[in-house]
């Protein structure tokens, strides 16, 4: 009976420093946090509730959140999912991400026609976007830690840095990006606020992501970090362009976040919402290059860990992601057991330059901890 106690504890000893028994959050917890896109579904299967309570402490609502979720009218305002998803964060402890305030996709019409049937005018968009920024984040400000404001402004090609979107339309220009921040900004100046994008690694578009940041930045827009969607796939972005992208952005910005991370099988990336949800045939060969794709990734999230906020994958198993379950795109199956790749991912052995990043990541979490307890203390002197 003594050996039997003594070989269990031997185990459960080796599963702890190996990380198994510990899930994703507990392995990079001295690197940046880990998080998960979810919806109501996930939130009533018991086994995916274990999941995210096991390996994620962040979450994003993956649609109840957006424009058309919480006010389908003008004025008519449902909160229910948003809710719901806002408790569940609450009752465990766990972060809630921000997404999104303005987007040129599921926002309803109403936005941006005038009171006189035609196009709104520039004053009547401003308006608009104010009360329904306000109203949402002031309205989860205890909860929500970050918002990513803006969602997919940048154009993929062309000459004109900007997507020909109705926001730009009724604006001329970006300064509907501008304001967005702005507004945000005066609704909880405590939270985080991101531009988001997807094929923000791609260096045509990384290029113009960056030069619009900057710009703004340097005119005073409230812009604290850069959101890269990383809708990937086995074959690009390369890996080197991916760490180039971020090596970049953190030259303008003290956060980056990966906000929707999965890894397709076929050759489709980004963030269109037009496109072929069928997969290619998973063959050990590709499943290697599944598998070499995501850890390679994670090696250069831990050597940049001292930029990088949360690293966000985009739902929970295979059989609920957006770009369809024969993509193979996540870390668990279909049947929500985890894949090979979970295991490699969590059981990592760090070199030099990712246990270096990790104390700067630290020191980082510490140094903003100190500063928001000091900025309480102040709050509550002044009151």
């Amino acid at each position: 009976m003594r050996l039997f106690k003594t070989v269990l504890c031997a185990v459960a000893i080796v599963m702890g420093a190996s990380g198994q028994a510990q899930g994703l959050k507990d392995a990079y917890k001295d690197y940046f946090s880990i998080g998960v896109a979810v919806n109501m579904r996930n939130l009533g299967n018991d086994k995916h509730v274990a999941i995210i309570k096991n390996n994620y402490n962040s979450i994003t609502a993956e649609n109840d959140f957006k424009p058309q979720s919480v006010q389908p009218q003008e004025g008519q305002w449902n909160f229910r999912n948003a809710d719901a998803i806002a408790d569940f964060c609450r009752e465990n402890g766990i972060k809630l991400r921000g997404h999104c305030l303005a987007w040129h996709s599921q926002v309803g019409q109403w936005m941006f026609q005038g009171a006189n049937g035609g196009q709104a005018t520039k004053e009547e968009l401003y308006a608009r976007m104010k009360t329904h920024i306000t109203t949402v984040m002031q309205r989860y400000k205890d909860i929500i830690y970050c918002w990513d404001v803006v969602n997919e402004a940048v154009s993929d090609g062309g000459s004109d840095p900007l997507r020909n979107s109705q926001w730009k339309q009724i604006a001329g220009g970006d300064e509907f990006i501008r304001k967005a921040f702005e507004f945000a900004h005066e609704a909880d100046p405590d939270a985080l606020l991101f531009y988001n994008d997807y094929n923000a690694a791609v260096p045509a578009k990384r290029d113009k992501i960056y030069n619009m940041v900057k710009e703004m930045k340097e005119a005073g827009v409230p812009i604290d970090g850069i959101g890269m969607q990383g809708h990937f796939n086995v074959y690009e972005p390369s890996l080197e362009d991916i760490e180039a992208a971020i090596e970049k952005y953190s030259e303008i910005v003290d956060h980056i976040q990966f906000t929707e991370l999965d890894i397709r099988l076929n050759r489709e990336m980004g963030g269109q919402l037009n496109m072929n949800r069928q997969g290619e045939e998973l063959t050990p060969e590709r499943k290697k290059m599944f598998e070499d794709k995501y850890t390679g990734f994670f090696e250069i999230l831990r050597r940049h860990a001292d930029v990088i906020d949360v690293v966000t994958f985009w739902n929970v198993t295979d059989a609920d992601s957006w770009v369809g379950v024969s993509n193979y795109p996540l870390l668990f199956d279909r049947d929500a057991n985890p894949k090979d790749v979970y295991y490699k991912i969590v059981n990592f052995t760090p070199t030099q330059k990712e246990k270096d990043a990790a104390a700067k990541s630290v020191k980082k979490a510490a140094n903003k901890a100190a500063d928001e307890k000091a900025a309480l203390a102040k709050k509550n002197y002044r009151k």
